[in-house]
C-alpha cells in the first residue's frame, strides 16, 4: 500500500533518483563512442578491416534500436527502477565478454548485449524525469540527461585514451564492467519509479497514471499509433541526422580522419573530439532551456539543423582549413547539434501523453538509426577508396577517402533541416 500523499518530494531526493538513472545513461554512452580511441588496437586484436570495424561499433546499435520498441512499453508496465537495475547487470555481462574474448564474433556479441542492455538508459531518464519534475522543466531536464551522456563520451577520449595505453584495452573494459554492476547496486537502493512509492505527490499527469500498469499488448499498440501523427515521422528522421553525424565522427572516425589530414598524435585528435563533445554537451541543457523559455520548438531546433550542416561541410571540404580554425569550425558545428534534445519535447507533445514511454523509444530509435547506418557505411567506402598502404600490418586510409565517406554525415545533415522545416510547431503544449 502507498502511504498517505504529502507533499512534493525535495529536491536532493528527486535528482538522486534522476541521477542515477543519467549515470547508466552516461556509462552507456561512454561504451557507444569508447571504439573511436582503440581503433588501431581493436583491429590488431582481431586482425579486421574498416569495413569489419564500423559493423563491430554498429552492433551496439543493432541491438539498441532493436530493443527500442520493447523498452518503450517495457518503461510503462514494468517501471523504470526494474528495467534499470536488468540493464545494469546485462550491459555489465556484455562488457566482461567483450573484454575477455579474443574472438571476434564472441566481442561482437558482447558489445551487442551492452548495446540492447543500455537501450534503456534514455527512455527510463525521461520517464523518471516525467514522474519527479514539472512539465515546465521537461525539456531542461532532458538536455541536462543529454549533457550526462556526452561527459561519458567525453570520458571516452583523452581519458580513456591514456588509461588504455597504460593499462591496456582489456583490463579497462573489465573495470568498466565493475562500474556498471555498481549502477545496479545504486538503482536497487535509491530508485524509486513514482514519488508516491515514498509518500510524495508525483508530477505525472493523470492520464499518465493511469497507463503504469497497462498490458504489453495494447502498449505495443500504441507504438503504431504513434505513428499516425505527422511530426513523429518527421522528427524520427530528423533526429539521425544530428546523433548520427556526431556518434560516426566523435564515436569512431573522427580520430583517425584527423590523424590522416593533419598528421597529429592520437591524443590530440582524441582532445578535437573532446572539445566537439563538450559543445555538445553544453548546448543540450541549453537549448532545452531556451526552448522552454520562448515556449516553442522549432525555431531552435531547425536553427540547429542549419547551422551543424553547413559546419559538417566546411569542417570536411574547405580543406585549407589550419587545426585550429577546424576545431572553432568543429565546435560550432556540435553546439548546433545540441538542438537534437528538442526532439524529445517535440515529439512528446505531438501525440497523447499516455504514449509517452512509446513516442520516447520511437524518438530514441531515429537516434541511433543515425549512427547504424553511417559507421558502417562509412568504413565501406574507406575500404573501398584504400589506396592498398600497410603500418605495421593494418591499413592506412588517406584523407581523400574519408572526405568520400564523410559526404554521407553532410547528406544525412542537410535532409534533417529539410526535414524539420515541415514539422508543426506544438508551443510547447500537450497533445489531446
Amino acid at each position: 500500500m502507498l502511504g498517505v500523499v504529502k507533499t512534493r518530494a525535495p529536491s536532493w531526493l528527486a535528482w538522486s533518483v534522476w541521477g542515477t538513472a543519467a549515470f547508466f545513461y552516461l556509462a552507456g554512452f561512454y561504451l557507444r563512442v569508447s571504439p573511436a580511441v582503440m581503433t588501431g588496437e581493436l583491429m590488431r586484436a582481431f586482425n579486421i578491416t574498416a569495413a569489419d570495424l564500423g559493423n563491430f561499433s554498429a552492433f551496439y546499435f543493432y541491438t539498441y534500436v532493436a530493443m527500442q520498441i520493447p523498452t518503450g512499453v517495457l518503461v510503462d508496465s514494468w517501471g523504470a527502477r526494474r528495467l534499470l537495475i536488468v540493464g545494469s547487470i546485462v550491459a555489465a555481462s556484455g562488457t566482461f565478454i567483450f573484454g575477455s574474448t579474443s574472438n571476434f564474433f564472441f566481442a561482437s556479441a558482447g558489445r551487442a548485449l551492452v548495446g540492447g542492455a543500455t537501450a534503456v538508459g534514455w527512455v527510463v531518464t525521461l520517464k523518471l524525469a516525467t514522474h519527479w519534475f514539472p512539465s515546465s522543466r521537461f525539456a531542461m531536464v532532458s538536455g541536462l540527461g543529454l549533457f550526462m551522456g556526452n561527459m561519458g563520451a567525453l570520458v571516452a577520449q583523452v581519458p580513456l585514451r591514456l588509461l588504455v595505453e597504460r593499462f591496456g584495452w582489456r583490463a579497462v573494459a573489465l573495470v568498466s564492467g565493475a562500474v556498471l554492476l555498481l549502477i545496479a547496486a545504486l538503482t536497487a537502493t535509491l530508485v524509486k519509479n513514482d514519488p508516491r512509492d515514498d509518500g510524495y505527490e508525483t508530477y505525472a499527469p493523470e492520464a499518465l497514471r493511469s497507463t503504469d500498469h497497462l498490458s504489453l499488448r495494447t502498449l505495443l499498440k500504441g507504438f503504431r499509433h504513434v505513428f499516425a501523427y505527422r511530426n513523429t515521422w518527421l522528427i524520427f528522421l530528423a533526429q539521425g541526422g544530428f546523433v548520427g553525424s556526431m556518434i560516426a565522427f566523435t564515436g569512431l572516425w573522427g580520430p583517425p580522419y584527423l590523424r590522416a589530414r593533419f598528421g597529429i598524435a592520437s591524443t590530440t585528435a582524441a582532445a578535437v573530439c573532446s572539445v566537439m563533445i563538450v559543445c555538445w554537451a553544453v548546448a543540450s541543457p541549453l537549448c532545452g532551456y531556451w526552448s522552454d523559455e520562448i515556449r516553442r520548438r522549432k525555431p531552435i531546433y531547425l536553427t540547429g539543423a542549419i547551422v551543424a550542416s553547413v559546419g559538417w561541410t566546411l569542417m570536411f571540404y574547405v580543406t585549407t582549413l589550419p587545426l585550429a580554425m577546424f576545431v572553432v569550425v568543429s565546435a560550432v558545428t556540435s553546439f548546433a547539434c545540441g538542438a537534437v534534445i528538442l526532439g524529445f519535447a517535440y515529439a512528446k507533445e505531438s501525440v497523447p501523453v499516455h504514449f509517452l514511454g512509446t513516442i520516447s523509444g520511437a524518438t530514441n530509435v531515429g537516434n541511433m538509426i543515425g549512427p547504424m547506418l553511417l559507421q558502417p557505411a562509412i568504413g565501406r567506402v574507406l575500404d573501398a577508396r584504400w589506396s592498398g598502404e600497410l603500418v605495421n600490418g593494418l591499413r592506412v586510409y588517406n584523407a581523400d577517402a574519408f572526405r568520400a565517406g564523410l559526404l554521407l554525415i553532410v547528406g544525412w545533415s542537410a535532409l534533417t533541416a529539410i526535414l524539420i522545416a515541415f514539422t508543426r510547431e506544438t508551443y510547447c503544449r500537450q497533445a489531446s
